[in-house]
């Protein structure tokens, strides 16, 4: 077995280095990842076990159908990846298009469904395998076709209908007519629309939906580098625009301490010890973040011509201060209009009162939420993390706190007033 596990690795780097960006490897990639992943799964699996796990294998070789409809003929239609990491406000922002109105197709978070399926048994996605795979959905899922995704799915959807779509209910254009079909009673769906109750999703009606739509937006918080979405950016059936979504490495940290509290708890022990014992695997898993989000703003930034007007960085904190100025901004570079649902589900979510907000909640009184770090995290963590990700506040205007005084200080804004062309 575990000879079987070498040869998939290997393979997959050999692949990796011949040809990177060919599409044709990308399946095979794909390919070699469920291989990988089977076998770890028939260990203790019966014969029902590998019918299901060929079932996504035949999927996953399917040659990808290419839109019939270019972006040239689609009168101006845009494609807009709302790219993120945890607990930098993307869910909140991500509503910006989800509120757009009826032009709008969004969707929250497919490339879950990916990320789960090439996860190994360590807990890790194989970022190899990963990286076209997650290119092609996204391609798939732009040009409405939810064929691949299914691939990914689990358990697999029956006749293109499934119970099992992550977080649906995020999503305004899969809870609407007509994709909110007749209410079915005996059928569990945990992600079910909480605005009204609709019947399974039915993937082939979220395809003619998306096909109407004037615009579609994507948010995702596992891509992490900019660089390896060139090949949506360079495909002329895609308008697509970027933007990309960063906050204080030391606010999200606070945050994710909260969040996800049992897989930080080193951290946590830090914080309540009072000393930093030395932990090479956390510590770099802080600096790898911080490294790929200021190596992929800095491409960005530079505007190569791949990315000459496709490209906006912004930061949470400035939405949170100036919420509507920067939703404004964000319409405009994108180039559709800034509706009134827009501005009105806004005024509505950044008044919230601390009753309705939580840690996973959109509604929040947005001027809080900017300092409120500062007084969540012990001054020897901030200094941790000033020296792992020093560039990266550096270059998104984060000032150093020098000491505890200036930290918990309200007066002295670490936030430096900068402007990203």
């Amino acid at each position: 077995m575990h000879i079987k596990y070498t040869i998939s690795v290997i393979f997959i780097v050999a692949l990796v280095i011949i040809e990177k960006e060919n599409s044709i490897i990308s399946n095979v990639l794909l390919l070699s990842a469920s291989l990988f992943t089977a076998a770890q799964h028939n260990v203790s699996t019966d014969l029902s076990s590998h019918q299901h796990v060929n079932h996504h294998l035949e999927n996953w070789t399917q040659p990808i159908q290419q839109s019939a409809s270019p972006a040239s003929a689609a009168g101006g239609r845009k494609h807009i990846l709302l790219l993120a990491t945890t607990r930098t406000g993307s869910s909140f922002v991500g509503e910006f298009f989800n509120q757009q109105g009826s032009n709008m197709f969004y969707l929250f978070e497919p490339l879950w469904h990916v990320e789960r399926m090439l996860t190994m048994e360590t807990g890790r996605t194989n970022a190899t395998v990963a990286r076209p795979a997650y290119q092609d959905v996204l391609r798939q899922l732009f040009l409405c076709d939810f064929s691949l995704l299914e691939s990914f799915i689990e358990p697999p959807p029956e006749d293109h209908v499934t119970t099992a779509l992550f977080r649906r209910e995020s999503s305004r254009s899969l809870c609407e007519d007509p994709v909110c079909t007749p209410f079915v009673g005996k059928v569990f769906e945990r992600y079910h629309c909480g605005v009204r109750r609709c019947g399974p999703l039915n993937l082939t009606l979220a395809s003619q939906s998306c096909l109407q739509k004037e615009h579609r937006a994507i948010k995702s918080i596992r891509l992490q580098q900019l660089k390896t979405l060139r090949p949506l950016a360079e495909d002329p059936r895609l308008d697509m625009k970027f933007i990309q979504l960063v906050r204080d490495p030391r606010a999200v940290l606070a945050s994710r301490m909260v969040a996800f509290s049992s897989k930080y708890d080193v951290w946590k022990r830090w914080a309540v010890n009072g000393d930093l014992p030395v932990d090479e695997n956390e510590v770099r898993k802080l600096k790898g973040n911080c490294d790929n989000i200021r190596m992929s703003a800095k491409i960005g930034l530079n505007q190569p011509v791949w990315l000459r007007g496709r490209y906006m960085l912004v930061r949470y904190e400035d939405i949170a201060r100036f919420p509507m100025r920067k939703a404004a901004e964000m319409f405009e570079f994108i180039g559709i209009p800034f509706t009134a649902n827009v501005e009105e589900w806004i005024l509505k979510n950044t008044r919230a009162s601390k009753e309705v907000s939580g840690v996973y909640s959109t509604q929040r009184n947005s001027s809080e939420q900017v300092e409120k770090w500062r007084f969540s995290i012990p001054f020897k963590l901030v200094q941790l993390v000033q020296k792992v990700c020093g560039p990266t506040m550096t270059l998104f205007g984060y000032k150093f706190a020098e000491n505890k005084d200036m930290l918990t200080d309200k007066s002295v804004s670490l936030i430096e007033e900068k402007t990203f062309l």
